[in-house]
């Protein structure tokens, strides 16, 4: 029987963490389960609901706000050096998990040994897709589609389509550069072999970078679209819109600088950061004409 344990990052949703929680424990998996919160300070009643409600979880009460890479990486570095788990899922409080989802997902990773991480379909309230649950690397190139809006504009190009492949069919199978880490089945092994999650990003882009070095370690990474999870997107991270819109932007001058700064022409760089920077400060000047309940990242 395989093993799997399951990780969420909390701060100050006790009510999201509630449901996803329950979620799981409605109808758990056939693999045996070993789930484990990670509470980043939060300061209300979401330590005391999971140990009230939840006794069996494994609780790690971080003393201050780590970030998502810090804080997943408090239960992940126990995880790999107990070495008790087969399989990690890597899971948003803000997602919701139906019955057969979790083994859907370890079912694919016994079956194909040569991919190291799965995501699935996840979808929104309104039904449709959450966009980032496939994507490809944010190259130059493909930066550049995203941040001129042709991405936008020509979503079903395959061309400037790449970033969230737009261009395919949302229930098609395939094989892609990078899931999103509110839902990311790994294997233990992998984890080990690639390294925890890189602590340069304090909350977005992390994902995109453990992907990345995946890749480079010579595993696949796909896209499995036959197992479904719901995801209420930014309901966290909506309650401190500035400081999630500067992490938003500075995960991507980390990962550009990470990842292709080396290899790009120095005007190019240029042009990336002040981009970059451009549509920060759109950004946040648009959030700021916002009603409060209307206000989100990106």
């Amino acid at each position: 029987m395989p093993k799997l344990a399951v990780v969420i990052l909390n701060y100050r949703r006790p009510d999201l963490l509630a449901a996803c929680l329950a979620s799981i424990y409605t109808a758990p998996p056939r693999a045996t389960l070993e789930l484990w919160v990670v509470d980043n300070a939060s300061g209300d009643t979401s330590v005391p609901m999971v140990r009230t409600c939840f006794p069996q979880v494994h609780l790690i009460e971080s003393p201050a706000n780590l970030g998502f890479s810090r804080g997943n990486n408090l239960a992940l570095r126990a995880i790999v050096a107990e070495a008790n788990a087969d399989y990690v899922l890597l899971l948003n409080n803000d997602t919701i998990v139906p019955a057969g989802a979790l083994d859907g997902l370890v079912a694919y990773l016994e079956q194909h040994p040569a991919v190291g991480a799965v995501g699935p379909k996840l979808l929104l309230p309104d039904g449709s897709l959450d966009l980032a649950c496939r994507r490809s690397f944010p190259s130059p190139t493909i930066a550049f589609y995203r941040m001129s809006g042709l991405a936008a504009l020509l979503p079903r190009s395959p061309r400037f389509g790449r970033y969230n492949l737009t261009y395919l069919d949302p229930d098609q199978e395939t094989e892609v550069d990078a899931l999103v880490g509110a839902c990311m089945l790994l294997r233990r092994s992998v984890i080990a072999e690639v390294g925890l999650l890189d602590e340069q990003f304090f909350m977005y882009g992390e994902d995109l970078d453990w992907c990345f070095r995946i890749k480079q370690y010579g595993w696949k990474i796909v896209y499995a679209p036959h197992v479904i999870v719901h995801h209420y997107k930014r309901a966290a991270s909506t309650r401190r819109a500035i400081p999630s819109i500067r992490a938003f932007y500075a995960a991507m001058r980390i990962f550009h600088r990470k990842h292709y700064a080396a290899t790009t022409a120095a005007p190019i760089n240029f042009l990336i950061e002040a981009g970059i920077t451009i549509k920060e400060l759109v950004a946040l000047g648009h959030n700021l004409l916002l009603p409060p309940a209307a206000r989100r990242v990106g």
